[in-house]
């Protein structure tokens, strides 16, 4: 009689073992797109970015005017030094997320942008840059 208590937990510890295995959560899902976003862009990896970042909508424009997506990035990033992207905050939305990111580079004034994502096949990509956000005055005294 003793074994069917051992048995059973030893079948209960067995399966726990698989519940580690969890899918990561959207955010984190969406932040794990921008991270290879920012490595990307900085590594000039443009294939990566092509391929695997950006979404078939926003490669849509450039297949419009017959500019393949990777010649675009190089003549974009080409010559900008030490680019630098960093993820503030993520948000889900209906339909997508979005996130702020803040970029900057050699001689080039930072700037703070929002990005759209959408879930694609199954994995987050950047479909759209959203806005500029523009420094908010201070008031004067």
């Amino acid at each position: 009689m003793r074994r069917v208590p051992a048995l059973t937990a030893l079948l209960l510890l067995v399966g726990l073992a698989g519940c580690g295995t969890r899918t990561p959560s959207e955010e984190s899902q969406v932040r794990d797109t921008l991270v290879t976003f920012a490595r990307s862009v900085e590594r000039r990896d443009y294939q990566t970015l092509c391929e695997k970042v950006f979404a078939p909508k926003l490669l849509r424009g450039l297949e419009q005017i017959g500019l393949p997506c990777e010649v675009a990035m190089r003549r974009s990033l080409g010559r900008v030094k030490n680019p630098k992207l960093t993820v503030g905050k993520v948000a889900l939305v209906a339909g997508g997320a979005n996130a702020e990111i803040r970029t900057s580079a050699d001689n080039q004034a930072p700037s703070s942008d929002t990005v759209e994502l959408a879930k694609v096949k199954g994995r987050w990509q950047v479909s759209a840059l959203a806005g500029v956000k523009r420094p908010r005055a201070q008031p004067t005294p």
